[in-house]
C-alpha cells in the first residue's frame, strides 16, 4: 500500500523535484518505508511505499523493458502472480517479484484491457514517454482514492487532496455547492470535492490526459439480475467465494491481521482467516463498547484479541487530526472509533483485514426496507410486492406519512427505490439546510440530482427496487463514505486495510442472489449469513446490524464537549455560512434534552472543524489538544 502525487507540465525539471518532494512529503504516512520519483521535462511522478509485497524490490517507480512506460502505484492486486506468468509466457521481462510490475506489463500487452483482468484494488498512473501520455485507473468499486484537478494549465492528482496543496499551480477554493448536499448526505456527494477544481476519479474508471485533454471511460459496472440457484446451492457458492477471497486477500510477505467487532461480517472474515492477531475498540462499558462481544467470540473460536476502550476526551482531542486526514468533512461518527482502532493495530501490523461490503452486496441495511418488527406485516408487505407496479406505488403513495403501525414499512418496500431511498444517511431534509445556510450556499445540487444521476443508468431496466437500492449505495455511499474513511483513517497510521468482502468475483455471486434471498422476513442479508453459520455461533451470524456504536448523544449533553462544540459553533467566521443564532439555539436544545439533534449538530461541528483546518489554518497537520 502507498500513496502516490504528480503532475503534468512543463515546468523545468529543477522546479519540479522540489515541488513534487513537498507533494509526496504531505503523504508520507501513506508511505513510510521509502519514497521515488520520476521527473522530465513534461512530467513528474511520485510515490510514497508502504513495503507489503516483494519488501526488497518493487521500488517504484517501475520502468518496462525499454523505459517508454513507467508507472506508480497505490494498492493490491491478488491474482498478480498468474498474470505475471502468463505475461513472461508472451515475452515480457520482470525485474521484480511484486504486483505493480505486473500492472505494468499488462498494460503494455493489453492496454485499458488489463484492468478487466485485475482482482484488488488499486489507483495508478502510468506515463508514456513517447506519446506524453498520462493513463491512469481506480479499481471496481472505489476502494483506493484518486483525485485530479487541472488548474492553470498544470494535470495534477494525487491519493490524497492535501498532496495537491503545495503546488504553485493550486489555486484553493471552497466549493459552495458541496455543502448542501453534504447536509443531507454526511459525506463528500458529489463528484467535485469541497475543493473548488479537484474531482474523484469514479470507482471502475480509467483516464488519459494529453495536450491539456483528459479523457474518462468507466470499465466496470454491477449487473444485477435475479439468479436461479436454489438457496443451499446458492450458500455453497457464496460460502466457498467468501473462503477464496479471504484466502487471496492475505496473500502478503508480512504479517495479516484483521479488525473484529460484534457484527456478522468481519466476525465471518476473521473466523475464516484465522489471523495471529485481531482488534477491536469501543466507548466505556456497555451499549457503545461491542469490543466486548468481538473478544467474546474471539475466546470461543480460539484467535488472539487485543481491545481498547476509549472515551470523549480522546475522540475530540483527535477530531481536527481526523478530518486532516479525510480530506474533506464526514461526519460518520464511525470516524472517530476507526481512526483510534487503526493506531491500535498499527503497533504490531502493517496489514488487516475488514468486514466493509457486505452490507452492500447482500443488502444488509434496515433502510433496505426493515421497518417493522411484525411478521404479519413483513408477510402482508411481500405478498403485495408481487402486485403490478402501479399498484404498488399506488399503495406505498397512500401509506406515505400515515402514523399506522407498518406505514413506513409499507411505503419503504412497495415505493419506487427512486422516491423512498436516497441511501445511508439523511441528517438534514433541504427544506431544513436551507433554514441554516446563508443564501450564496444553497444553490448546491438538490437530493434528487444527486441520487438521480445513478438511477439513471438503470431506468428502464427489469432490476428490483431491492437492486436498485443496493445499485444507488455501490455507487454513491461506498464510494463516498464507507470507502473514503476506511483507506484514509488507516493510512493515516500507515496501516494497509483490505476487504475481502468486496471483491469482484464475490460481486459476480452478489449480483445474481435472487431479491427473496436478500431480506426476508427473519433478517436482512439472510442468504449471507447462512454461510456465515457455518463459521460463527448464532449469536454472531445472526445478530442485528449495529454499526460502530459512538456515543454522541451522550457526549452532546455533557457540560465539557457542550461547551466546546458551542465555542466553535459561536465563532465569527461560523455566520459566513450558516444562521449562527439558529445553531447555537440548536446545540442548546439538545443539551437542554429539548430536543434529539445530535446527527445534525454533528455534521455541522465536522464541517466546521473541517474548514477550520484546511481554511483557518491552511492545511497544517493539526496537533491533539485537549478539551478544556
Amino acid at each position: 500500500m502507498c500513496g502516490i502525487a504528480g503532475f503534468v507540465n512543463d515546468m523545468p525539471i529543477d522546479v519540479k523535484c522540489p515541488v513534487l518532494k513537498r507533494m509526496t512529503d504531505m503523504i508520507a504516512h501513506r508511505g513510510p518505508d521509502s519514497e521515488g520519483r520520476y521527473v522530465d521535462e513534461h512530467a513528474a511522478l511520485g510515490h510514497r511505499r508502504l513495503s507489503i509485497i516483494d519488501l526488497e524490490g518493487s521500488s517504484q517507480p517501475i520502468y518496462n523493458e525499454d523505459r517508454t512506460l513507467v508507472i506508480t502505484y497505490n494498492g493490491e492486486v491478488y491474482n498478480y502472480r498468474p498474470l505475471r506468468e502468463e505475461l513472461i509466457a508472451l515475452g515480457h521481462e520482470f525485474t521484480t517479484e511484486g504486483d505493480t510490475e505486473v500492472v505494468l506489463h499488462g498494460y503494455e500487452q493489453w492496454g485499458p484491457d488489463v484492468l478487466k483482468r485485475l482482482r484488488g484494488m488499486f489507483a495508478f498512473v502510468i506515463w508514456d514517454t513517447t506519446t506524453r501520455t498520462l493513463f491512469g485507473a481506480r479499481d471496481h468499486f472505489g476502494i483506493k482514492p484518486f483525485y485530479y484537478a487541472l488548474m492553470n494549465g498544470t494535470f495534477m492528482y494525487a491519493s490524497e487532496i492535501k498532496a495537491m496543496l503545495p503546488h504553485p499551480d493550486f489555486v484553493k477554493e471552497l466549493n459552495a455547492d458541496a455543502l448542501r448536499p453534504y447536509m443531507t448526505f454526511q459525506y463528500p456527494a458529489i463528484p467535485e470535492t469541497f475543493f473548488k477544481g479537484v474531482f474523484k476519479l469514479p470507482e471502475g474508471h480509467w483516464f488519459t490526459y494529453r495536450d491539456g485533454r483528459i479523457d474518462i471511460h468507466r470499465y466496470y459496472d454491477e449487473t444485477y439480475t435475479e439468479g436461479d440457484m436454489g438457496l443451499d446451492e446458492l450458500v455453497d457458492t457464496i460460502d466457498r467465494t467468501v473462503c477464496e477471497s479471504v484466502e487471496a486477500h492475505q496473500i502478503a510477505d508480512v504479517e495479516v491481521g484483521s479488525f473484529l467487532s460484534s457484527g456478522v461480517d468481519s466476525s465471518y472474515v476473521a473466523a475464516v482467516a484465522r489471523p495471529e492477531h485481531t482488534y477491536s475498540i469501543g466507548f466505556g462499558k456497555g451499549t457503545y463498547n461491542e469490543s466486548q462481544q468481538a473478544a467474546e467470540l474471539a475466546g470461543i473460536i480460539g484467535l488472539n484479541n487485543t481491545t481498547e476502550s476509549l472515551g470523549g476526551d480522546e475522540a475530540f482531542a483527535n477530531f481536527p487530526l481526523i478530518q486532516w486526514h479525510l480530506d474533506e468533512p464526514d461526519s460518520n461518527p464511525s470516524c472517530v472509533p476507526l481512526f483510534f482502532l487503526s493506531e491500535l493495530a498499527s503497533r504490531d501490523l502493517r496489514v488487516v483485514l475488514s468486514g466493509e461490503g457486505a452490507d452492500e452486496l447482500f443488502a444488509g441495511y434496515i433502510d433496505y426496507g426493515v421497518h417493522t418488527r411484525s411478521k404479519a406485516i413483513k408477510v402482508v408487505t411481500r405478498m403485495l410486492t408481487r402486485l403490478p407496479a402501479g399498484m404498488r406505488h399506488a399503495i406505498a403513495r397512500f401509506a406515505k406519512g400515515r402514523t399506522f403501525h407498518g406505514a413506513w414499512h409499507l411505503y419503504a418496500n412497495l415505493a419506487p427505490a427512486e422516491e423512498s431511498f436516497i441511501g445511508q444517511a439523511r441528517v438534514f431534509t433541504e427544506a431544513e439546510s436551507d433554514r441554516l445556510l446563508r443564501p450564496e450556499y444553497r444553490n448546491g445540487p438538490s437530493v434528487a440530482d444527486v441520487v438521480g444521476r445513478i438511477y439513471g443508468r438503470v431506468r428502464g431496466t427489469d432490476m428490483s427496487e431491492l437492486k436498485r437500492k443496493q445499485y444507488l449505495d455501490m455507487h454513491q455511499w461506498m464510494p463516498g463514505d464507507i470507502l473514503l474513511k476506511a483507506d484514509k483513517l488507516t493510512m493515516a497510521h500507515s496501516l494497509e486495510l483490505r476487504v475481502p468482502l468486496l471483491d469482484k468475483e464475490l460481486m459476480a455471486v452478489a449480483e445474481q442472489v435472487p431479491t427473496k434471498w436478500l431480506i426476508t422476513d427473519e433478517n436482512t442479508k439472510f442468504a449471507f449469513r447462512r454461510a456465515a453459520a457455518r463459521h460463527l455461533p448464532k449469536e454472531w451470524y445472526d445478530r442485528e446490524k449495529l454499526g460502530f456504536p459512538v456515543p454522541i448523544k451522550v457526549w452532546l449533553r455533557q457540560e465539557k464537549y457542550y461547551r466546546h462544540v458551542r465555542s466553535l459553533f459561536g465563532q465569527e467566521w461560523v455566520s459566513r455560512f450558516f444562521d449562527r443564532d439558529a445553531l447555537l439555539r440548536m446545540v442548546d436544545d439538545n443539551y437542554e434534552g429539548r430536543t434529539d439533534d445530535r446527527r445534525k449538530i454533528w455534521t455541522v461541528f465536522t464541517f466546521l472543524t473541517w474548514y477550520d483546518v484546511y481554511f483557518n489554518h491552511d492545511g497544517r497537520r493539526p496537533e491533539p489538544a485537549e478539551v478544556a
